[in-house]
């Protein structure tokens, strides 16, 4: 039985009704609430950097490094420009750098091997992390057993 304009017409509302149905039901089942305005959180990232070891013993200028921080350490992809975004504090033998701004521990580190190594020290002192926020300089550990043999032969 063919089919008639009339009949075409009545297919193609019901089709276009379903379709508007079944949109509606599946965007009541998935309907995410609004969002509401949220304040970003002011986050603050901190790393210590113990020179305990090197200091006492003479061979390392803490004083030194931290004008070094201050002069390297890149803001906004410009040197010198820390102004309130990063803050370097030398406490005893230890320097803290505290950031507002997102601050890698490994540019820290890099810096500091940087450093180490304009001032031919970086051979001797390798730098260990001590746990999530705080790297360490300390000297290579020989050992004595390593020097007997080699002597023996």
């Amino acid at each position: 039985m063919p089919l008639t304009a009339e009949t075409r017409d009545q297919i193609s509302k019901t089709t276009t009704i379903k379709t508007q149905i079944c949109s509606l039901i599946v965007w009541q089942a998935f309907k995410i609430p609004p969002k509401k305005d949220k304040k970003p959180k002011k986050s603050t990232w901190k790393f210590n950097l113990n020179l305990t070891h090197p200091v006492e013993d003479g061979i390392f200028d803490s004083g030194n490094f931290e004008q070094f921080l201050w002069e390297k350490i890149k803001v906004n992809g410009r040197t010198g420009n820390l102004g309130n975004v990063v803050h370097i504090e030398l406490v005893k033998n230890k320097i803290i750098v505290i950031s507002e701004k997102q601050f890698s521990k490994r540019y820290l580190k890099y810096l500091t091997k940087k450093y180490l190594k304009k001032t031919n020290v970086r051979d001797w002192l390798p730098m260990v992390a001590s746990d999530k926020e705080t790297y360490e300089l300390h000297y290579f550990q020989i050992s004595q057993d390593e020097d007997e043999s080699e002597s023996e032969d």
